[in-house]
């Protein structure tokens, strides 16, 4: 059975380095309104970005074998947070932007829903708390 280790280190003040199991590491942070620097990633939003990440990296893959080619990619996720502590994300946005002169919407939409229904790891952990909505949108040049 596959694991990962991070390691966090505590720098300074409300600071903190981690790091991923391939070694790149990222900084922690809160903001000045909570007693940090803001000179990091805040961690629940941290979390958005690894929802992003994980379904646009099932996405860029099944398009590259679809060979699907669009000019550019990108998400926006949206968390809305409980009101009671722990405060936790209850309700999260997915949204896939794609842009191109000629875009196949059918394989992407296909490519996008393959990773929300049974690729992303993320995605179904985050199901474990939150409402997910998703949605796609397609931009012409």
């Amino acid at each position: 059975m596959a694991q990962h280790t991070v390691t966090t280190i505590w720098k300074e003040n409300m600071q903190f380095e981690t790091d991923n199991p391939s070694g790149h590491k990222v900084l922690i942070d809160t903001s000045e309104d909570n007693g940090g620097n803001n000179s990091g990633l805040a961690p629940k939003a941290m979390m958005l970005s690894s929802l992003a990440g994980c379904s646009g990296l099932d996405v860029v893959s099944l398009l590259k074998k679809m060979r699907i080619i669009v000019d550019d990619f990108k998400m926006d996720a949206t968390g809305e947070l409980t009101e009671e502590h722990p405060k936790y994300y209850h309700t999260v946005t997915l949204n896939y932007h794609f842009t191109g002169t000629n875009l196949d919407e059918d394989k992407i939409t296909k490519a996008v829903n393959l990773s929300v229904e049974k690729y992303c790891g993320v995605m179904e952990m985050f199901r474990k708390f939150a409402d997910i909505k998703t949605s796609i949108h397609f931009h012409k040049k």
